[in-house]
C-alpha cells in the first residue's frame, strides 16, 4: 500500500509519514502541488493525502488535475478551514472523503481502510471485466464500424464464421466478439491455435483420446471440441490443419458428434464452430492441402479483418488503449504521445499490423520521453 502526502506544513507531513509509516505503509511527501504531480507521473500511489489551502496549486487544482489524468487512487482532502460546503465540493470533484485538521489518528486509519477497500474493489472489478469481455475492438473507421456492424448481426445466430486476415490484425478479438454477443456467452469459449499443434497430435486435442490409445494415452482426455460443448470453438490457422483432421472436423460439423482416438463410441456435441486464418483457402484447395467441402461448410460468413495500413485513422485511438493498458500492467501513470508522435506512426508502414503497433508503443513508453514526442518515435521506432 503506498500513499502520497501533499502539504505544504513539514510537520504535518512528517507526522503523517511517521504514524502511517508505523502503521506499515510506505509513504511519499510533496510540499507543493507541482512537486505531487510529478511524483504521480513516475508512481502509483493507492491512497492520496492532499490539503486544500496551499500557497501555488491548492488543493482543488491538484484533485482537478489527477481526476483529468484518470489517477485511480483514493483522494482525501484534509483542511483546518473547512465546513459542509467545502467537503461537498470536494466530493462532487472526485475525492473520496474530506478530513478536518487537527488530523485524528482513529479517523485517518478508518478513512484509509475504507479507501483501501475501494480502490481493491476497482481493480477487481477491472480484472473481471477483462476476463469477461477480453480485449476489445478499437477503432471508428470504416472497416472496423462495418466489421462490428457484421458482428452484431451474425453473433446472435449460430452460423458458422470464416475470418481472415493477416497477421497482427485482430481475427482473434472479431472471433471473441461473435462469442460475447451472441446467446452462448455464458458457455465455454475455447481456442486452438492449429499452427502450433504437431500433426500427430492435433486429433488428439481436438477430438480426444482413450486412455492406452497411444504410448503417451496414460489417462482419458477430453479434446476442444467436447470442452466447448453448448459454447464456441475458435479454430485459429485452420489453413495449416492435416487433411486427416480437417475429414474429421467436417464429419463434426456434418453429424454433430465425434468419437475419440482410440473409440468408435460416438459423442453428441453442440458447438458453434468460428474458424479463421492468413492463407488464401481457395488457393489451398486447388493445391489440394484443404477440402473445399470443408471450406464451404465454415464459411457461411466470411469477414475479411483489414489491415492496419487500411485503418491508419484508427492508430490514434489504438495508441491511447495499448497506453492505458500497459501502464495499468505495469502499475505506472498514463503517459501521454505528442500529436507529432502519433503523426509519424500514422505514416508507417505496419507489416506486423495491431501487434507490431503495441510493441513499438510499449517500446516507446520504456525508453521514450513523458510526453513521447516525435523524436523518440524517429530514434526507437525504425531502430
Amino acid at each position: 500500500m503506498k500513499i502520497l502526502v501533499i502539504d505544504d506544513e513539514r510537520p504535518i507531513r512528517n507526522s503523517l509519514k511517521e504514524i502511517l509509516g508505523d502503521e506499515g505503509y510506505t509513504v511519499e511527501t510533496a510540499e507543493s502541488g507541482a512537486q505531487a504531480l510529478e511524483l504521480v507521473d513516475k508512481e502509483k500511489f493507492d491512497v492520496i493525502f492532499c490539503d486544500i489551502k496551499m500557497p501555488g496549486m491548492d488543493g482543488m487544482e491538484v484533485l482537478s488535475k489527477l481526476e483529468e489524468e484518470g489517477i485511480e487512487a483514493a483522494v482525501i482532502m484534509i483542511s483546518g478551514h473547512g465546513d459542509i460546503d467545502t467537503a461537498v465540493e470536494c466530493m462532487k470533484k472526485g475525492a473520496f472523503d474530506f478530513i478536518q485538521k487537527p488530523l485524528d489518528l482513529n479517523r485517518i486509519l478508518i478513512t484509509i481502510k475504507n479507501a483501501t477497500e475501494r480502490v481493491n474493489l476497482v481493480k477487481e472489478n477491472k480484472i473481471l471485466k477483462k476476463k469477461v469481455y477480453g480485449q476489445q475492438m478499437i477503432g471508428e473507421s470504416e472497416p472496423i464500424r462495418h466489421i462490428r456492424d457484421i458482428i452484431a448481426k451474425v453473433a446472435p445466430t449460430d452460423a458458422r464464421v470464416l475470418i481472415t486476415g493477416a497477421n497482427g490484425s485482430g481475427k482473434e478479438l472479431v472471433a471473441r466478439s461473435l462469442h460475447q454477443q451472441s446467446d452462448r456467452s455464458q458457455m465455454p469459449y475455447i481456442e486452438v491455435n492449429c499452427a502450433a499443434i504437431p500433426s500427430e497430435l492435433i486429433e488428439s486435442e481436438l477430438f480426444g483420446h482413450e486412455k492406452g490409445s497411444f504410448t503417451s494415452a496414460i489417462k482419458q482426455h477430453k479434446g476442444k471440441f467436447e470442452q466447448a460443448d453448448g459454447g464456441t470453438l475458435f479454430l485459429d490457422e485452420i489453413g495449416d490443419m492435416s487433411l486427416a483432421a480437417q475429414a474429421k472436423v467436417l464429419r463434426v460439423l456434418q453429424e454433430k458428434k465425434l468419437s475419440r482416438v482410440g473409440s468408435d463410441k460416438d459423442i453428441e456435441v453442440n458447438v458453434r464452430v468460428v474458424a479463421a486464418t492468413n492463407k488464401d483457402l481457395k488457393a489451398e484447395i486447388e493445391k489440394g492441402t484443404f477440402r473445399e467441402d470443408l471450406y464451404h461448410r465454415l464459411s457461411v460468413i466470411l469477414i475479411r479483418v483489414p489491415s492496419l495500413d487500411e485503418r491508419k485513422d484508427d492508430i490514434p485511438l489504438l495508441v491511447n488503449y495499448f497506453v492505458e493498458q500497459i501502464c495499468a500492467e505495469s502499475g505506472k501513470s498514463v503517459r501521454a504521445f505528442s500529436p507529432e508522435a502519433i503523426a509519424l506512426l500514422q505514416e508507417k508502414t505496419w507489416p506486423g499490423n495491431i501487434r507490431e503497433l503495441r510493441n513499438v508503443v510499449e517500446r516507446l513508453l520504456i525508453l521514450g520521453g513523458n510526453p513521447v514526442t516525435a523524436q523518440d518515435v524517429r530514434d526507437y521506432v525504425n531502430a
